[in-house]
């Protein structure tokens, strides 16, 4: 299935060159899995969303390179698709954008007459095909619903998908400049969060952070002087404080970089398709 990147720094511009690019499990290696599309949202000084998004793999794309290496932003959120609802098109494409926020997603549900139905006037906010994006505007409908309430709004979607519609996943990340938002639902595709102090590092201070790894050792100077918080879908590196979200966790992580987590949705959807036990695609 897709792979989910998120980063937010709180206040700092920084780049996420490491995590895209460089990390023994990059978004760029993970891009090898998943061809049909690569994106990176975040957004510019002025607090705007910016996509750069192509309907082909991150690996062979110059436009995901050139921006994981110049990027700057409070935060990112970052996509490698494996298709399974809409053609290999732009507007398919993820992360999307709406309302100032920025959200890509992985995992699947079905009956899209009738999220269309619930959709109403935010029907006209969809731009493509796919499930995605439908799940992103019944967030944006649920939090103007909630008073501009992002997790609110975000598990008022969630559990009506789940409550009406056959799921496989709602996993979800939800970015606004500084500001942070993930959703894990069901158990059925992994969710990971690392917190990172500045300096964390264990390397001098002239060398940068030094990331531990079976797989390769790195350095991300650009990072180790802030703070962060990422959320992926795979471990993407050899740290050690990766931990997996629990099925129905949401996560908030504030611009002040503290981390509210809470269980949302306690039951699984009222309708769930199983994976099948010889998906190749399977998250770890």
């Amino acid at each position: 299935m897709c792979r989910l990147f998120g980063l937010t720094a709180g206040a700092a511009r920084v780049q996420a060159t490491f995590w895209l690019l460089d990390a023994p499990d990059s978004l760029e290696v993970q891009s090898h899995r998943n061809v049909d599309g690569a994106g990176i949202g975040f957004f510019d000084p002025a607090g705007e969303p910016v996509l750069d998004k192509q309907p082909e793999a991150a690996f062979g794309d110059q436009e995901f390179t050139h921006e994981a290496q110049h990027a700057t932003s409070s935060a990112f959120v970052a996509h490698v698709r494996f298709a399974t609802a809409g053609g290999r098109t732009v507007q398919n494409t993820h992360p999307f954008s709406m309302a100032g926020r920025i959200m890509a997603h992985n995992g699947g549900f079905g009956d899209l007459a009738q999220i269309d139905a619930q959709l109403g006037s935010y029907r006209d906010l969809v731009l493509g095909d796919t499930d995605s994006e439908r799940f992103f505007a019944l967030i944006t409908q649920q939090t103007d619903a909630h008073g501009g309430d992002v997790a609110a709004g975000i598990v008022g979607a969630a559990s009506w998908i789940a409550a009406h519609l056959p799921v496989s996943s709602l996993n979800a990340i939800v970015a606004a400049p500084g500001e942070l938002w993930a959703l894990r639902y069901p158990d059925a595709h992994a969710l990971h969060l690392l917190e990172r102090p500045a300096g964390r590092s264990t390397a001098a201070p002239a060398e940068g952070m030094h990331v531990r790894s079976s797989m390769s050792s790195v350095h991300a100077p650009a990072l180790d002087g802030v703070a962060s918080v990422v959320v992926a879908s795979e471990r993407l590196d050899g740290e050690s404080d990766w931990r997996m979200l629990a099925a129905g966790e949401l996560v908030h992580v504030r611009p002040d970089l503290s981390v509210h987590s809470e269980i949302v949705i306690a039951q699984p959807p009222v309708h769930l398709v199983p994976l099948p036990a010889d998906n190749p695609n399977i998250d770890t």
